[in-house]
């Protein structure tokens, strides 16, 4: 893996992190989750309208469009109940439980997904080291929400 990617995946994790903090706040200052989720919404909307001279942009056929399996549509109902999530429940958590819980989640899912090569993923063995990452993922989590 090239290390300019490892390095954005980083920062990307770092900014998910800051960002929960800051959506909570945001919502302890208005009281309104879905005002802050259609915020966000309407933030996330600008960053990729800003990136588009760097990515492109361009509007796929309709034969492309038949091709996309149903499930693939629900990403962005799926990124909007996080946020939401994160809105409502980082503040509580705290941001370590909070970013520990969906992180070691996501980790677990991923291996499981990986392992069937479920929802476009290649199949990638969950071997043993794997299973163990998972596990001391979960006992991680469960030491820090303890302390």
């Amino acid at each position: 893996m090239p290390a300019l990617v490892a390095l954005i995946a980083i920062l990307a994790g770092v900014l998910n992190t800051v960002q929960a903090g800051a959506n909570t706040t945001l919502n302890k200052t208005l009281g309104q989750p879905v005002l802050v989720a259609l915020t966000v919404s309407a933030a996330n909307a600008l960053v990729y309208l800003a990136a588009i001279p760097f990515v492109g942009l361009g509007w796929p056929g309709t034969s492309r469009l038949a091709q996309v399996p149903w499930w693939a549509w629900l990403g962005g109902a799926m990124g909007g109940a996080y946020v939401l999530a994160m809105i409502v429940l980082a503040g509580r958590l705290g941001a370590a439980v909070f970013t520990g819980l969906t992180v070691t989640a996501g980790l677990v899912t991923s291996v499981l997904l990986d392992h069937y090569g479920w929802v476009g993923f290649a199949p990638h063995p969950a071997g043993p080291w794997r299973l163990l990452g998972c596990g001391l993922m979960i006992a991680g989590v469960a030491l820090i929400a303890r302390f």
